[in-house]
């Protein structure tokens, strides 16, 4: 699957695992991570309306990931990892010249017919020492106004338009990723658009705890 089949709900959004999937699954607390019945790169979606996946976890791990969003948001991405029970393994920078060579789809098409002030993007490996290993991509797009923003993040959310290409796996020393579009967050603030995912690449993390790392990576301020 290319990015541009990432899975949606019938909305056009991008798909949340229903909670009713995964609500027998049993966390691990201590490690914010639980045995799923699945991975987060298997085929199950969810129509409009279904739950967060993140409703299947424990009280603990949701409070972790709300502190979580507080760090990133005042830029303190190691203390960010800490509180979600991670380590950062490895991390890389790009500060790429131009939006459209470095997109796809309609979003491609977009930035070039309308260029973006700046992008830059970011790629982590995270491990929770017990076998498990994400991969984290962040994309900040700074548009040339509020209104050019304001769509982007419009066309990027919506299914089979395409997006910002993820920097490569490789580069932090991870397997080609097959990016499903599951664990997905963005969010704009004025001319600049943060657009974060999340996969995993080792071991079994759970959906809902996946789909968390995603909305507190996209609060993470401009590098």
């Amino acid at each position: 699957m290319g990015y541009e089949t990432q899975p949606r709900d019938s909305r056009g959004r991008w798909t949340k695992r229903s909670g009713a999937l995964v609500a027998s699954t049993t966390l691990a607390i201590t490690v914010a991570y639980g045995p799923a019945g699945v991975t987060g790169v298997t085929g199950v979606s969810g129509g409009s309306g279904v739950a967060s996946m993140q409703s299947s976890l424990s009280q603990v791990v949701r409070t972790k990931l709300a502190k979580g969003k507080r760090s990133a948001a005042k830029g303190h991405r190691n203390t960010t990892w800490k509180r979600l029970d991670l380590e950062r393994i490895d991390e890389k920078f790009d500060r790429a010249g131009g939006c459209a060579l470095h997109s796809y789809g309609q979003v491609q098409r977009f930035l070039t017919r309308t260029p973006c002030h700046s992008l830059r993007r970011m790629l982590f490996l995270l491990g929770d020492g017990h076998g498990n290993r994400i991969v984290v991509s962040v994309s900040w797009v700074r548009m040339r106004g509020t209104a050019a923003a304001r769509e982007l993040r419009g066309l990027a959310d919506v299914d089979g338009t395409g997006n910002i290409t993820p920097l490569p796996g490789a580069i932090v020393g991870a397997q080609p990723i097959r990016w499903t579009g599951r664990y997905y967050d963005s969010r704009r603030s004025g001319s600049l658009v943060v657009i974060a995912e999340t996969e995993p690449v080792r071991g079994n993390p759970h959906p809902g705890f996946l789909d968390g790392v995603a909305d507190v990576a996209a609060e993470l301020p401009r590098p």
